[in-house]
């Protein structure tokens, strides 16, 4: 579980993120949804330990994230978009990572292979597409088989069969008893899977409920009515 708890980040004079109240549970998907430049990366570099709050706190199953020993193998994160060094295989890039963090070295192909990156295992990154390097970076979140996931627009560079991919992993892990919290700028890429929808916009907590419930609350159904011979149309809600 991971909860926020009146969480604040300021830069100089810019109030990034504004006491930030939310819990995401295990056992689902919880989408986190806000237009670029809501406060979304910068949530989750502070669940991270990658930027210090200004006031508030962010737990990993009530701790601090620097508190976790091996954190991988609770908490596995991708949030820059792409991973490793352009010099570097997947295979050694991971095998850095199982090895600072005390995962055995059998799960480093096992990673690639549940990204579908087995066959090039041994190729530079540098020649990988965005949607390689996602996939890559989705497998080192995965490599410690982590009870959480924080993944942060993972979608972007993925072709239509890699949505679907994404989309279908995410779900197997919730439905597993993990959490798994997923951040995108688009309401379409995540209201299919997600069980929760956390809603942010500059910074401050919008809402947060069930997909479903959020959905009928920000939509509205209009129905067209035409009569024979009316030059207008009426509308109804």
């Amino acid at each position: 579980m991971i909860a926020l708890e009146a969480l604040s980040k300021d830069f100089g004079a810019t109030r990034a993120v504004n006491a930030l109240t939310a819990t995401i549970e295990p056992g689902q998907v919880t989408g986190f949804l806000g237009p670029n430049g809501a406060g979304k990366s910068t949530t989750m570099r502070m669940i991270l330990g990658l930027d210090a709050p200004s006031s508030g706190r962010a737990l990993v199953n009530s701790v601090p994230y620097a508190q976790l020993r091996y954190p991988l193998q609770v908490l596995g994160a991708h949030i820059c978009g792409t991973a490793g060094h352009p010099g570097h295989t997947p295979r050694t890039f991971l095998a850095s990572l199982a090895q600072s963090n005390r995962i055995p070295a059998t799960r480093v192909d096992e990673a690639l292979a549940d990204v579908g990156l087995q066959s090039v295992g041994t190729q530079r990154i540098g020649g990988f597409s965005l949607g390689m390097r996602q996939r890559l970076g989705i497998a080192a979140a995965l490599l410690g088989d982590p009870e959480i996931l924080v993944l942060d627009e993972p979608m972007n560079g993925l072709d239509a069969e890699g949505i679907v991919w994404i989309r279908q992993l995410l779900r197997a892990r919730a439905d597993r008893g993990g959490t798994v919290f997923v951040s995108s700028h688009l309401m379409s890429e995540v209201q299919q899977v997600a069980d929760q929808l956390i809603l942010i916009g500059r910074g401050e907590l919008i809402a947060q409920a069930p997909t479903r419930e959020l959905i009928r609350q920000f939509t509205q159904q209009v129905i067209t009515v035409r009569s024979p011979g009316s030059c207008s149309d009426r509308a109804s809600s």
